[in-house]
């Protein structure tokens, strides 16, 4: 404690801040566990908004003004390994969160003051509260070179980190309700954090968090360690106020505007547009499933029933620059986001949620785990896992996967639709055309197969190969599902392709 007060009172000293106001008693996660707690067995009281009005009246382009001050970066004084920069509230951003400093069991908060802003000539016509707090924070490290941004806490419970090489694409938060569910989605909101002041050699930085809503209360950890596959372990005690629909465990949020799977490219001068192309899911049976994305004509929920998950997660597949041709996106470089639970989780599903999208501007793609079975309210329902966040595929599946799914018609027979689906992989990149190697491909309710023609090539361009097929529906117009996967009898080479088609 008086290590965190002394150096905090210098750093105060150093930047012109006012002194950091510390807290009495220990801190860890078991207390902040207890407090969620007492917080859920009370009635829920949003809390009210510190941001002045004119704050929030601002224009994107007058928000994005105000900057914060590289010369008051939080442990870049004392050339910590870690380093904190943090956002203004207003414009969309109208519920600021109380930032705390941990050194040891030691507290201190850490005040909102303008100082650490640079106003950029921007004439507000108001006072600004010293009590208003912040809207989140960024994370700072020696990531690709100095000072690089690993991630940041902005938002409800989202939250964003970057791997080696990587720029921003999705999202993951701490919790998802009633996602999808009528009646409309609650979101939770990460009301205050704790981050752990780190060592001079410190290899993770260490932060927790309070988590309310109206429906849940939540204690949060998350270890995150910086790398070429960043890795963020999170630690999570759930206090319910009163049943939901819907509870989704660690959620993660994209983008997805069409891609090679896609009918239509929107009139855009860009072959592909999306944060992530596909859902990948490890059962505990050991089957790989792979789910092509797509921005469907109306809301579309689809759930992957399992006992004890291996892992699942958003992924970005297509590394390839041609396939986006955006300079300024650099969709190619959008992380992957794997989520590898820790202990048993039970029975349950992962749910995926696609919406319709107009354009590249919004999250349309949500993925999470809904448990089958929930502890009564007051009774706490404690889960970990790892977010992993990477570029390369890591052995994710160790197997043969798919690499592109593509639709069209049949010129001489309109009522088909033809399906081609892409495999490759360390071992049938390698293989020459062999006729043991086969295709597998079953159709649900809804479509049949057009008799011969199943077929499977190998490209001699690249070493995949490809799976083509044709349908013909039923007329029913409903959904169909569709699935597909190579062996080589008795193995079996590959993930399997799992398409949901609209006829």
């Amino acid at each position: 404690m008086k290590h965190c007060l002394l150096s905090l009172v210098l750093l105060a000293a150093l930047s012109r801040l006012p002194g950091v106001r510390a807290q009495e008693g220990t801190f860890d996660f078991d207390t902040l566990r207890f407090r969620a707690k007492q917080l859920a067995a009370q009635p829920y009281h949003p809390r009210t908004s510190p941001v002045p009005k004119f704050l929030l009246n601002l224009s994107y382009d007058e928000h994005r003004r105000i900057r914060f001050d590289p010369d008051r970066t939080w442990w870049r004084r004392e050339r910590l390994p870690f380093q904190l920069q943090f956002f203004h509230p207003g414009f969309i951003f109208n519920h600021p969160v109380q930032l705390h400093e941990l050194d040891g069991p030691g507290l201190c908060d850490i005040p909102f003051n303008r100082d650490l802003f640079i106003y950029d000539h921007l004439e507000l016509p108001g006072h600004i509260p010293d009590t208003m707090g912040f809207a989140g924070f960024r994370i700072l490290c020696d990531l690709n070179k100095p000072d690089d941004e690993l991630g940041a806490f902005l938002g409800a419970s989202y939250f964003r980190l970057l791997c080696r090489r990587a720029v921003y694409g999705l999202s993951a938060r701490g919790l998802a309700i009633n996602t999808a569910e009528p009646g409309g989605e609650e979101f939770p909101v990460f009301e205050e954090f704790w981050i752990q002041r780190p060592a001079a050699d410190a290899r993770e930085l260490v932060v927790y968090a309070l988590l309310d809503s109206r429906s849940v209360t939540g204690a949060y950890r998350f270890d995150i360690t910086p790398g070429a596959a960043t890795v963020a372990r999170v630690r999570a005690a759930l206090y319910r106020r009163h049943e939901v629909k819907t509870l989704g465990l660690a959620p993660l949020t994209s983008m997805f505007w069409y891609g090679e799977n896609s009918r239509t490219t929107h009139g855009d001068f860009r072959p592909e547009v999306h944060d992530s192309d596909g859902l990948l899911v490890e059962r505990s049976t050991g089957e790989w499933l792979w789910r092509p994305l797509t921005n469907p004509d109306r809301p579309r929920v689809t759930a992957f029933a399992d006992q004890n998950p291996r892992g699942f997660g958003l992924l970005q597949r297509d590394r390839d620059f041609e396939h986006y041709q955006d300079l300024e996106a650099h969709y190619h470089l959008r992380p992957s986001v794997w989520v590898e639970p820790i202990g048993a989780w039970g029975a349950g599903a992962v749910r995926l949620v696609e919406l319709p999208t107009p354009d590249e501007t919004s999250d349309n793609i949500v993925a999470f785990w809904v448990p089958a079975d929930l502890p009564p309210p007051g009774e706490p329902l404690e889960f970990e896992y790892r977010l992993h966040w990477y570029l390369d595929g890591a052995g994710r599946p160790p197997a043969g996967c798919v690499v592109a799914t593509r639709l069209s018609g049949v010129l001489k027979h309109p009522e088909l639709t033809r399906f081609l689906v892409d495999f490759a992989g360390p071992y049938l990149n390698t293989q020459p055309a062999d006729p043991a190697i086969k295709p597998v491909v079953t159709v649900g309710e809804g479509a049949t197969l057009a008799p011969g023609t199943v077929t499977i090539q190998k490209n001699p361009h690249n070493g995949t190969w490809r799976v083509t097929f044709a349908l013909l529906p039923d007329g029913s117009g409903r959904p169909v599902e569709l699935r597909c996967f190579l062996r080589k009898p008795p193995q079996v080479l590959t993930e399997t392709w799992s398409c949901l088609w609209n006829p």
